[in-house]
């Protein structure tokens, strides 16, 4: 099956087998290995992207499903709109400021589930915080970072 895509700004066609996931797509295709895949189930949350402007978990969505679709991966958050690089986005800022990360294998996800609590609230509270990285497992951390990251993340978005 022929799969387009607009990829981290960039147009992508190829043939896929139908039942490719999109993570897969994104790693073994595209060399996108920032998306991690962590269980292939929908319960971790390591291979959250951007698809369409929302975050999702690849691992549950076909690449022919996303067929015409926007796909946002960790690799170009740091990216302005120009496609170069930007350096740290205040998420990303924010995990590094606050250590919310330990081995790593998590923070994409993380990063990515993130952005889209502050799209859908930009001034969480912390247990706001804590049920929007709901899906999200960090074996870690213990969270407590990760959740004054996405506090700071809030704030500093605010001071924008």
């Amino acid at each position: 099956m022929t799969v387009s895509l607009q990829v981290n700004g960039r147009h992508e066609v190829h043939t896929v087998p139908a039942r490719t996931l999109l993570v897969h797509h994104l790693r073994n295709t595209l060399g996108l290995t920032g998306t991690h895949v962590g269980c292939d189930t929908t319960q971790c949350g390591a291979c959250t992207v951007e698809l369409d402007g929302t975050a999702v978990k690849s691992c549950t969505v076909l690449a022919a499903q996303a067929d015409g679709s926007s796909v946002r991966t960790i690799e170009a958050v740091s990216r302005g709109e120009d496609g170069r690089d930007g350096g740290l986005d205040h998420v990303q800022q924010a995990f590094w400021d606050q250590h919310g990360l330990q081995c790593g294998f998590c923070t994409p996800g993380m990063v990515m589930a993130v952005r889209q609590l502050l799209r859908d609230n930009p001034r969480p509270t912390e247990d706001e915080v804590r049920r929007g990285i709901d899906g999200n497992l960090c074996r870690c951390t213990g969270y407590q970072n990760i959740v004054a990251a996405a506090l700071a993340a809030a704030d500093a978005e605010a001071a924008m």
